[in-house]
């Protein structure tokens, strides 16, 4: 029904994007993988869409590339992996990285993934090893997180991979702010905090 809609973006959310377009204000379900890939509040994006209606609700999920949609329908084709599954899936690593584990078969790396587990992450590589193809992104990092660089390095050093590092950071960094965690506090205690935060949801 809605292959794509384009407007200016007016807000930037956890996993949700709202656009302006024609007077109409879409309330957009979108992976943080493409919102790292659209521009700022303000800027003018062109989202690819896909309609999730049912009788019991309706949503509207969008994307930054159609790369990112197909890889959201294959995700779909999983035994379990919703919707929600998939967006969160999305969220934690890059479309190319997720590709990359794939095509490699690294169910341990897959397990790590927030939303996969073991089970999944069995399912995961059984339906789509070797059927996915991602093209080179052009990824937009948020300036939230730019000035978190040394987070992120302390994390990775620990083992954990640093696309879902930073994809972790950019989320997490975005919900302070908007929550008012971030209020009044320093620059070493936004980090501490961050750092705390993101090694709880990672592991």
């Amino acid at each position: 029904m809605f292959n794509s809609i384009s407007g200016v973006i007016t807000g930037k959310f956890d996993k949700s994007l709202h656009l302006l377009n024609s007077g109409i204000e879409w309330d957009i379900l979108v992976p943080d993988s493409s919102l790292n890939m659209l521009g700022p509040v303000g800027s003018e994006a062109k989202v690819f869409t896909w309609l999730q209606h049912t009788e019991q609700l309706m949503n509207l999920y969008g994307f930054a590339s159609k790369d990112e949609r197909d890889l959201f329908f294959d995700l779909l084709k999983v035994d379990g992996v919703g919707p929600k599954g998939a967006l969160k899936i999305m969220s934690n690593v890059s479309s190319s990285r997720l590709s990359e584990i794939l095509e490699r078969g690294d169910l341990e790396m897959l397990e790590k993934i927030p939303g996969v587990g073991k089970k999944t992450a069995g399912k995961l590589l059984l339906a789509l090893k070797g059927k996915v193809r991602i093209s080179e992104e052009k990824t937009i990092v948020r300036t939230e997180s730019s000035e978190f660089q040394d987070v992120i390095i302390s994390l990775s050093s620990m083992g954990f991979d640093k696309s879902l590092v930073q994809s972790k950071i950019a989320e997490l960094s975005q919900r302070f702010e908007k929550e008012g965690a971030f209020a009044g506090k320093s620059k070493k205690e936004k980090e501490d905090l961050l750092f705390k935060k993101a090694i709880v949801e990672l592991s």
